[in-house]
């Protein structure tokens, strides 16, 4: 069972959002995911403006609590430097006893490229490559690895992790898929409905070469605007179709608490719907 704070609005208290995932902790969920945007156009300063740098969030967060995983939905990673995510990541696995969960994507609003300074074209290969040099770097910490845009000869990586930090990558295009059959340990498709999501994860599963990848999907549920009965039907469904872990996030910060208390009360313990994530 797992949960996407709401960490988007602007002049939140952030004593709030741990009290939600001490609280989510509590409740029996698994893994909380937090959203990334660096510098949104005005126009979603509404909705993303207020995002908090999900990687120094997590660190707090993981402090705060003791058995919930946290995650990253998606980090944008083409907008970062893959040394300093790295160290980052690395550092977060340490200091958290290895709850850290790292979710990337390619990016999609090229305004918010634009603006920081980084290629929007050439976004899917830097990340398939910084994919590969953060790997490296966890599993040899040292010298060479030699890229087309990221590289290095000589250095010493650590605190190397020491055991697998699990890679998400979202996304549902064919491209997004041999990414994730390539890299990733968790695959999050967003956007589709269960029959889709089907057709989907069976094009993933072709493409693995025998890795195993975990699939999963995010979905909204609102409380009052939706019964439990069509949340917990929602998630069977996905279950059905193969979905092995399932995110919610729970609509507008208002009534956030009561709203992830009774789905996970009232509808997945009630419905028996399996929710859990990567460990």
């Amino acid at each position: 069972m797992q949960v996407v704070l709401p960490n988007e609005v602007a002049g939140s208290d952030p004593r709030r959002l741990a009290d939600l995932a001490l609280q989510a902790e509590a409740l029996g969920y698994d893994t909380a995911w937090l959203p990334d945007h660096i510098l949104p156009p005005d126009e979603y300063g509404p909705v993303y403006g207020g995002v908090l740098e999900p990687l120094v969030t997590m660190g707090w967060l993981a402090a705060t609590t003791s058995r919930i995983r946290f995650g990253t939905s998606v980090l944008v990673l083409p907008l970062r430097s893959p040394f300093v995510v790295a160290k980052q990541v690395a550092t977060l696995h340490e200091l958290s006893g290895g709850r850290i969960t790292l979710g990337v994507g390619i990016g999609w609003e090229q305004r918010e490229f634009a603006a920081v300074g980084a290629e929007f074209k050439n976004r899917a290969g830097r990340t398939d490559e910084a994919i590969a040099l953060l790997r490296h770097l966890f599993r040899v910490g040292r010298g060479p690895f030699e890229g087309h845009w990221y590289g290095f000869e000589t250095g010493v990586f650590e605190p190397r992790p020491d055991r697998e930090v699990p890679l998400m990558t979202g996304g549902v295009t064919d491209a997004a898929l041999r990414r994730a059959a390539r890299y990733a340990d968790v695959w999050q498709g967003v956007g589709l409905d269960p029959t889709a999501f089907g057709e989907r994860l069976a094009f993933l599963r072709t493409r693995t070469d025998g890795r195993t990848v975990s699939p999963g999907t995010r979905v909204d549920w609102h409380g009052p605007d939706r019964t439990a009965g069509e949340a917990a039907r929602t998630a069977v469904a996905f279950q059905a179709a193969g979905a092995e872990h399932l995110a919610v996030h729970f609509g507008p910060p208002d009534g956030y608490e009561r709203r992830m208390a009774a789905f996970a009360r009232g509808v997945l313990q009630r419905n028996g719907v399996r929710a859990g994530g990567p460990a």
